[in-house]
């Protein structure tokens, strides 16, 4: 079968590797639709290995060479004789994180922290940007039909941007500011929206970025490059501030953005992955008594109100979508592209 599988920094091959063998009795065989390009591939494909293990992972034994792709849609072929929640000829989105289920974090229903994580497409032998993949049971939840494949498999993402705002405490009626526009921000944007905020505001330098997120027709955008996001805030808020943020970045500038502008007893989660250390003043944090929260991934068992707000339409996570594009064209059309800080991709998916 055909796979897009990553050897090491600058070396994804497409090309072909053997079928998944004999599944076990709580394991699905899937044929993947649609899968996204993460983040987190761009930072293996420019930087790694990072997560990606290069000796045997410690839960699933898994190692470079290592097939791509943990935000995908899927075709059920299969199901091991345990398995009732799914049938052949499901649709499903796929939860990609694996645990050990018996680790103090597991055990305290915090599976997205387990001691020896693994995840489908980083560490688990297969991946979403192939032909077939096997994954335990757990890990799929079937798709209304409302729910299209593309939209399945921006799941995974949206439960991402889902948390960054859930951290953050925010109520009905709150102002969020949301530091950076690519996928997760724009995720994060729409999800805030759907629960409530009274005002959205974004704030992003990139013009691509941008537009897309004024397409939405559902917040404020901002260029920080010719704004002061602080002093822009405090003239929308009559000098108080936003009562939540959500740094979406990973960059020091968008950090200290939300930093500064939130207010008093507010909370900022960082969201966005930093690739290199960023500083904060611990006294800013003392004196407005303010919350700084690191998320990390989802709840495992979040997938099922994920998919019910994507049927209901509240959550529009296609609008983040710039194009879909083929297997072949992975590397030029898809990583080379999302990694040119000039480039007008968004968000890709890949057609396996």
């Amino acid at each position: 079968m055909r796979a897009a599988v990553f050897h090491d920094r600058h070396d994804i091959r497409v090309g072909e590797i053997p079928e998944p063998s004999q599944i076990g009795p709580s394991q699905v065989r899937l044929r993947p639709k649609m899968c996204g390009i993460c983040g987190t591939d761009l930072h293996e494909y420019a930087f790694g290995p990072i997560v990606i293990p290069t000796s045997p992972h410690p839960l699933t034994g898994a190692a470079a060479p290592q097939v791509l792709g943990h935000e995908f849609s899927a075709e059920v072929l299969e199901t091991g004789r345990d398995v009732t929640r799914v049938a052949p000829g499901d649709r499903v989105s796929v939860m990609p994180l694996v645990s050990c289920g018996k680790c103090y974090f597991c055990l305290r229903g915090l599976n997205h922290l387990c001691t020896v994580m693994a995840c489908t497409g980083l560490s688990w032998d297969g991946g979403g940007i192939s032909e077939q993949v096997v994954v335990e049971d757990y890990q799929v939840w079937q798709l209304p039909d409302s729910v299209t494949d593309e939209q399945g498999a921006l799941i995974e993402p949206g439960a991402v941007a889902a948390y960054g705002i859930d951290r953050t405490g925010m109520v009905p009626g709150d102002t969020v500011l949301i530091t950076g526009a690519g996928p997760i921000g724009a995720l994060a944007a729409l999800y805030a929206n759907a629960a409530g905020a009274s005002h959205v505001i974004i704030s992003e330098p990139n013009p691509h970025r941008r537009r897309l997120a004024e397409a939405f027709g559902i917040a404020t955008v901002i260029d920080p490059t010719e704004v002061n996001v602080r002093e822009y805030i405090h003239d929308l808020t009559s000098g108080i501030g936003v009562d939540v943020a959500a740094e979406c970045s990973g960059s020091q500038s968008g950090l200290t953005a939300a930093l500064e502008g939130v207010r008093a007893h507010g909370t900022v989660t960082q969201v966005g992955l930093h690739v290199k250390p960023a500083t904060i003043d611990p006294m800013h944090l003392s004196n407005l008594d303010l919350s700084l929260i690191g998320t990390w991934c989802y709840p495992v068992y979040d997938w099922p109100r994920i998919t019910a707000l994507v049927a209901s339409g509240k959550y529009p996570v296609e609008k983040v979508l710039t194009e879909v594009i083929d297997v072949d064209n992975i590397v030029e059309g898809g990583f080379e592209r999302l990694l040119d800080p000039e480039g007008t991709a968004q968000k890709l998916l890949v057609r396996v």
